[in-house]
């Protein structure tokens, strides 16, 4: 029997009909875009049953887009519960990419967290990859129990959770900056998503930036006008 499936928005975060009967309430979430010139930081969030794994699951960065967008379709279906959150340039100038990236995660989180709505579906312990955890503060914003939280260096190729979480954040930031990429048609970005490639940078020179750009990031203002980026 097919599943039904729902969206609704938690701010800047997007959420997903998830199966309510979960074994467990450890998520795992990652990032996609954080050292790109433009667009969004996008974050994942996943909640496997305990012992769960799916063949062929790995770090998004070491698979290819079509391994990628087949996981995705499987995870969003086997999966116990999925969020996505993004954060926006605004946000990412204004408390800088590091802050912005555990904000996107949060969102992720909250979205989740909302479609399960079965009394205590909250997930209770959260892996991030990474060497950094999320502040509570920003889970009280959401009206989130701030959960047990680890980071997992290299988390995103030894945890599946957090593979997933990776993977999830990577398919949906490449289809954003597809669409993004016809408004703004000049740069490439459905070709490099916004990372800093040769192409990129030739566009940036030739045209400036864009309502996209992260003008706080070095290299996306000329030097006589770029201020020091915030990349930490």
């Amino acid at each position: 029997m097919a599943r039904t499936r729902k969206k609704s928005v938690i701010e800047q975060g997007l959420l997903f009909a998830a199966p309510l009967t979960q074994e467990s309430l450890t998520a795992g979430a990652d990032e996609a875009g954080r050292g790109c010139l433009a667009g969004p930081v996008v974050a994942g969030a996943v909640i496997f049953p305990d012992g769960f794994d799916l063949m062929g699951l790995d770090d998004s960065k070491v698979l290819k887009a079509e391994e990628r967008d087949r996981l995705a379709a499987e995870i969003r279906q086997l999966a116990v519960g999925w969020g996505i959150g993004l954060a926006w340039m605004d946000e990412i100038a204004r408390i800088n990419i590091l802050q912005a990236s555990l904000m996107a995660m949060t969102r992720a989180v909250a979205a989740m967290r909302v479609r399960m709505k079965a009394e205590g579906a909250v997930p209770a312990r959260l892996l991030i990859d990474g060497t950094q955890i999320v502040p509570p503060l920003y889970f009280r914003k959401f009206g989130i129990p701030a959960p047990e939280q680890e980071a997992v260096v290299d988390g995103d190729a030894l945890v599946p959770a957090i593979s997933a979480a990776s993977v999830l954040a990577k398919t949906f930031r490449d289809d954003l900056m597809v669409k993004l990429d016809a408004r703004w048609p000049d740069y490439g970005f459905a070709r490099h998503k916004g990372y800093g490639t040769k192409e990129h940078r030739e566009a940036l020179a030739k045209f400036g930036p864009c309502p996209l750009h992260r003008l706080d990031f070095h290299g996306v203002l000329p030097p006589k006008k770029q201020e020091q980026g915030r990349l930490c």
